[in-house]
């Protein structure tokens, strides 16, 4: 039986790209399709570990576990990590391989779709249907030279287009036509119809627009998404930044957001915790008085560092500190805390030394070989609660903090360190909020009343059940054609 395989374009980015192909790939398999995720490049801080050693985008993680796979490289071939405004490490095959600026990476795209088309051809040998994911959106006209992300793969690869666009930003109408207008004619007539995303109120009154756009483009609309409020899902990249009233938290919390943060989505299971009262402190904005203070990973720590220093939050730390309050660093902000930070190799621009906070007595110094492992162990607290992650950085930390390590690994390693006073607690571990025993041991040390065990991985899958039975009940599967549905 041939491959079957569609792929998902939006209008802009974060139309819903990402959400509706976790959706596709869980209606599929429930129906016993053997569906994989695919997303040829990803630009995103926001990465995931994979079962064969690699680094993908977080979203194309999500993707998996919505097809009940395990994450491997081949679903996110090329992954972009920004590390300044004009440049970007290259991650290919789930291996970094260098940073380029914009304009040298134009030319390495070539490169790039031939790894691209070496996983495509692997997929498509193994499952009976792919659902692709675009990037951005195919419309961007100074990014169609040499694209690989969009129409340039579709083409190459010969898969039929969706467009989704997003209804709750308003001119929904404009983007799709104004997309498919920018199109040139074998892009137009591979697109096979039109998802709007995020509607909420009465149908009826969509449907003259709905009428009105399959006129005016000959092409159908396959469905109408609802707005589905409290949706747990993994951000491919933006920070969520609403933060909900909850009067009867017992632990006030706040979590750094400098210009690289990466791999922010750890801070989920305490943004959604119904006891911790979480926000993001951004630009211009001073800490408050708060239990306890995270500073996020990070994919340009000794510039994020001195900005950081910029806002004056290096001060409120200190006096955060003083008053008893708690303080993680988690992979970069880790690194953070030591006394130094050194980059003899230029691997996050000129070979330099920095100071760090002087928070914990240990020094990093930046390697070019980037740690990537899933990892399993136990917090080193009273009890041991056990913990799950993954490790993802390019820094080798050393000196006495570490002999007082925050989490013991099953594999014999130690990591992390815990001051002497046990205020502050530093991790190169992602993910350790995710598991139920470390995020209510973690809690507690920080100061909240015994905190309940929520299972935050069981909160993402009963979630991606409820976006799947949106999605199924909304879109016309006759005019879509997928296997399992005809």
């Amino acid at each position: 039986m041939a491959t079957t395989s569609l792929m998902v374009q939006g209008c802009t980015s974060d139309a819903g790209k990402s959400t509706l192909v976790a959706a596709l790939c869980r209606i599929l398999k429930r129906r016993g399709v053997c569906v994989a995720p695919f997303k040829p490049q990803n630009m995103a801080l926001n990465s995931a570990v994979t079962e064969d050693g690699g680094e993908i985008g977080r979203a194309q993680a999500l993707q998996a576990l919505a097809a009940g796979l395990a994450p491997r490289i081949d679903f996110n071939p090329v992954l972009l990590k920004p590390a300044t405004d004009k440049r970007a490490q290259i991650i290919i095959h789930g291996r970094a391989i260098d940073t380029l600026d914009a304009v040298a990476y134009h030319d390495y795209k070539r490169v790039a779709m031939g790894a691209v088309m070496e996983s495509w051809q692997r997929l498509t040998t193994q499952y009976d249907c792919v659902i692709v994911e675009g990037a951005g959106s195919p419309a961007e006209i100074n990014l169609r030279d040499r694209d690989i992300a969009n129409m340039g793969f579709a083409e190459l690869a010969d898969v039929p287009v969706i467009l989704i666009a997003d209804i709750d930003r308003g001119g929904v109408f404009a983007h799709f036509v104004g997309t498919l207008d920018l199109l040139s004619a074998s892009e137009q007539a591979r697109v096979k119809g039109f998802v709007i995303n995020r509607f909420r109120g009465d149908i009826a009154l969509l449907e003259p627009g709905l009428r009105w756009l399959e006129e005016r483009t000959g092409k159908p609309v396959l469905g109408v998404l609802p707005y589905l409020h409290g949706l747990f899902l993994d951000a491919e990249d933006a920070i969520a930044t609403h933060a909900e009233t909850k009067p009867d938290a017992s632990l006030k919390a706040v979590a750094l957001a400098y210009p690289r943060c990466s791999n922010h989505n750890d801070l989920d299971p305490l943004r959604l915790h119904p006891e911790v009262d979480f926000h993001w402190i951004g630009p211009g904005q001073p800490i408050p008085s708060c239990d306890l203070i995270v500073l996020p990973g990070s994919k340009a720590v000794q510039a994020d560092l001195h900005w950081l220093r910029a806002q004056g939050w290096h001060n409120a730390i200190e006096r955060h500190l003083r008053y008893g309050g708690k303080l993680i660093g988690l992979c970069g902000g880790y690194q953070m805390l030591g006394r130094a930070l050194h980059d003899p190799n230029g691997i996050e621009g000129a070979p330099a030394s920095s100071a760090g906070l002087g928070l914990l007595d240990c020094e990093t110094t930046l390697d070019d070989e980037k740690q990537l492992h899933n990892v399993s162990g136990r917090l080193a607290f009273d009890g041991a609660p056990a913990m799950t992650g993954y490790e993802i950085h390019m820094g080798v930390t050393q000196g006495p903090a570490l002999e007082r390590p925050a989490v013991r690994l099953s594999d014999g390693r130690s990591d992390g360190a815990i001051s002497a006073d046990g205020q502050i607690f530093g991790s190169y571990c992602h993910g350790l909020f995710d598991h139920p025993e470390a995020l209510a041991a973690l809690l507690e040390w920080a100061g909240a009343k015994p905190a309940a065990h929520i299972d935050f991985a069981a909160r993402r899958e009963q979630d991606i059940e409820r976006l799947a039975d949106a999605v199924e009940a909304a879109i016309d599967w006759g005019k879509l054609k997928l296997p399992g549905f005809y």
